[in-house]
């Protein structure tokens, strides 16, 4: 239960560095989803064993990151949050894939702990991306930027539900949580049976006031979508940022930029 308070707490921080006031705050959001998703599409795309072709694509989260004020700190604990499941799936690759890949003259390492090596750094590149465009950028301008390129409306509309709706639970875990230690005089009724007691009651909650909030909005007319706004013209610096951060992605994924400042760095020749 002190877990969903404090993802309540974390998500309304990020609605508070999306209401911030700098130059990747105004662009327009429909441009800062094209660039995140190219960022994606090229860094997913590398060989398991690429380690540093990925080392260029740092600057991109770096640059946001600093231009759009976000604080280290909180990119970093929300990156420690979701880091088991990526070590999880890269953990056995040493054990299993040992064949030896030289990286230097007369220097050679497993390729199992190469292909871990990327896939920790695919995720922290993914998911520090994802991170900042939904913290300079607001998931309602998201997914209104989403439906603006022709993304399916139903997909959308569950995006938004799902985005409003964190809050709305988070905040019935919060009352639960409350009055759970009001009444607990101490320690007493804070254990593990009580907090599966009270998951199950907040599922049960959530379920009749979701059927409640269901009603009312077919009561209202309702029609499956949620009514678009005008889009407006994306403006010069707008195709400047969609056009320069996705050309140099591009280029980053088909020159080996990173292999050659390796090279260079350790005196080898490509």
């Amino acid at each position: 239960m002190r877990l969903i308070s404090r993802e309540r707490q974390a998500l309304g921080r990020v609605d508070g560095f999306a209401r911030q006031d700098t130059v990747i705050h105004r662009l327009d959001a429909r441009a800062k989803v094209l660039v995140t998703a190219v960022f994606l599409v090229c860094v997913a795309s590398f060989p398991k064993h690429a380690v540093l072709p990925l080392v260029p694509f740092v600057f991109f989260p770096v640059v946001i990151a600093s231009l759009g004020r976000l604080p280290l700190r909180w990119l970093g604990q929300r990156l420690l949050i979701a880091s088991p499941f990526a070590l999880m799936v890269g953990i056995a690759n040493p054990l299993f894939d040992q064949a030896a890949v030289p990286i230097a003259p007369g220097l050679s390492v497993a390729a199992g702990w190469l292909s871990f090596v990327s896939i920790v750094l695919r995720f922290l590149l993914t998911t520090t991306a994802a991170l900042l465009l939904v913290a300079t950028t607001g998931m309602p301008a998201i997914a209104e930027a989403l439906r603006q390129l022709r993304v399916p409306g139903v997909f959308v509309t569950q995006l938004q539900l799902l985005y409003r709706y964190l809050f709305l639970l988070g905040d019935e875990a919060l009352r639960m949580e409350r009055a759970r230690d009001l009444r607990s005089c101490g320690r007493r009724g804070t254990g593990l049976w009580v907090s599966g007691t009270l998951l199950g009651a907040l599922l049960l909650r959530t379920l009749a006031r979701a059927t409640r909030i269901h009603d009312a909005m077919l009561l209202r007319g309702f029609e499956g979508t949620i009514r678009p706004a005008s889009p407006r013209a994306l403006t010069r610096r707008d195709l400047v940022f969609l056009l320069g951060w996705s050309s140099a992605f591009l280029v980053c994924r088909q020159v080996p930029v990173g292999e050659l400042l390796g090279h260079a760095v350790i005196g080898a020749q490509p």
